[in-house]
């Protein structure tokens, strides 16, 4: 049902930094590994829709209605910029503290959530990606679409997990250094504004 082939371009693909990532990452820098998790999960959980989207071909009228598109696409492009407002703005104020309560964790797996789900441009490529893997022989396509999604996602769960232990790994090296504090937080706030930019200006 899914070979090698499809393990390394998924792997490929869940490698390469995106919103989800970076936001995965910041979470992890300044919150700690509990807040990463949380992050990791909350942008899993924002491509389920996605895929859904893609199994049942819904994607495809997404596609074909550039109202629609566009609607989403400037919603997302919005709320990312929101988020590097909101960075920026608490520039040298953010402090390192692990958020261990369910709500501050839950308001965390939200964002992560938000980020994903408002990105259009997944259900498409969802769509284009997953075909290219079921085979023309199979009896029951959106079954295999199914088993490759869950595939996905877990690839991507646990790939976004390393990347926040990772990130809160090097926290003792920074929470000393405010300089260091600051120019982080501005950085990651630059890179959610110019994708936010970049979400509303490019075409589908």
């Amino acid at each position: 049902m899914f070979n090698a082939e499809f393990l390394i371009t998924a792997l490929v693909v869940v490698l390469i930094p995106g919103t989800g990532v970076i936001y995965t990452v910041s979470t992890g820098l300044f919150l700690g590994w509990r807040a990463s998790i949380a992050a990791a999960c909350g942008c899993t959980a924002g491509i389920i829709p996605h895929l859904s989207a893609s199994i049942l071909g819904l994607s495809a009228i997404l596609h074909m209605s550039a109202v629609a598109f566009q609607a989403v696409k400037y919603v997302g492009a919005a709320y990312l910029l929101y988020l590097a407002w909101s960075m920026w703005r608490e520039t040298g104020g953010l402090k390192f503290n692990s958020p261990t309560h369910k709500n501050g964790l839950k308001q965390i797996a939200i964002k992560g959530f938000l980020i994903n789900i408002l990105n259009p441009k997944l259900s498409i490529f969802f769509l284009a990606f997953l075909p290219l893997f079921v085979s023309p022989n199979t009896s029951s396509p959106m079954f295999d679409m199914l088993i490759l999604s869950i595939v996905f996602m877990t690839m991507t769960l646990i790939v976004f997990i390393l990347y926040g232990i990772s990130a809160n790994g090097v926290r003792r090296h920074v929470v000393n250094s405010p300089k260091v504090i600051i120019w982080l937080q501005r950085s990651f706030a630059a890179t959610f504004a110019a994708l936010g930019i970049k979400l509303a200006v490019t075409d589908q």
